[in-house]
């Protein structure tokens, strides 16, 4: 398993904001527990295999928090270039270009606009392009 998807250990450790509820506080350190992908750690060319409740999705990160996103037989049977926001624990706060284990995956698609996927289960790194920033 990659580095990448160990959490967010390279930071400091998360410290509880004193105006966020006990409840996102909470979500926010079971995130980095859970482990995920900050985009911004990512090479270009990288692609991950994102395992939905419903669906298995490949992602080919672009930058900017762009990816080339294919496997769902409605929006994007073939990739399909659309910008990952980042995941939700199924509300409406979003952790910003973050891609996180049980949480949500919100991605703006040409067409169908904003989509918020079912939760995630799995992420795995396919290939860690040689090609850096």
């Amino acid at each position: 398993m990659s580095s990448v998807l160990t959490g967010i250990a390279s930071e400091s450790l998360f410290q509880p904001h004193p105006n966020f509820s006990d409840a996102i506080n909470h979500n926010i350190v079971q995130s980095e527990i859970e482990g995920g992908v900050l985009l911004r750690d990512l090479r270009l060319g990288a692609v991950l295999a994102i395992e939905t409740a419903d669906w298995m999705c490949t992602l080919d990160y672009r930058g900017d928090s762009h990816a080339l996103v294919s496997g769902h037989p409605e929006f994007c049977p073939e990739p399909v270039m659309v910008r990952i926001n980042g995941c939700t624990w199924g509300g409406s706060m979003l952790k910003e270009a973050f891609i996180g284990r049980e949480m949500h995956l919100e991605f703006v698609h040409p067409v169908h606009k904003r989509i918020l996927t079912s939760r995630i289960r799995d992420i795995r790194v396919v290939n860690e392009s040689p090609v850096s920033r």
